[in-house]
């Protein structure tokens, strides 16, 4: 079967970030094919949201969609018209007072939302309220907004994700 993971970067952030490139070798272990977009000079979360909905992923039976922060927005609103088999989201950009988007509607089950305690960025309390309302699995970490000192752990929570997927 032919898998991919999508991954999404953040507003201030670029594809080959250390986070993405920890999360790329590990779920290339589980027999998926890695795409990183290229978000860098594009500041508008909905432009972002356009750009991935143009990639063609009909060459793929399983698509999983990775974002942080912004990329995490981008990634939730995308997975509404790509057909998602999971949702990894690390500090999602939600109920931000420059976005256009408050409500999402995504149906991907396979969800999993990461938030450090120490945001400062996008308050921890966004991610409870989307998880709540989605009733969507949510991990607090000790950590801030980047994730760079908790990569082990970041990879661990991943691993977890990716082997309940399955």
């Amino acid at each position: 079967m032919s898998k991919i993971a999508v991954f999404n970067h953040g507003k201030d952030s670029n594809p080959k970030s250390p986070k993405i490139q920890a999360l790329s070798k590990i779920v290339s272990t589980y027999g998926y094919d890695t795409k990183s977009v290229d978000y860098t000079g594009q500041m508008d979360p909905d432009e972002r949201v356009k750009q991935l909905l143009a990639l063609d992923l009909s060459a793929y039976q399983q698509v999983l969609l990775v974002g942080s922060s912004m990329g995490a927005y981008v990634a939730t609103v995308a997975s509404e018209q790509i057909k998602t088999h999971g949702l990894f989201l690390m500090a999602p950009a939600f109920y931000l007072p420059d976005y256009d988007r408050m409500e999402f509607n995504s149906p991907v089950i396979n969800t999993m939302v990461i938030h450090g305690w120490n945001d400062e960025i996008v308050p921890p309390e966004n991610s409870w309220r989307f998880c709540q309302q989605h009733k969507i699995r949510l991990k607090m970490i000790e950590a801030d907004h980047v994730f760079n000192s908790v990569l082990p752990e970041l990879e661990k929570e991943f691993r977890f994700f990716l082997d309940g997927l399955d």
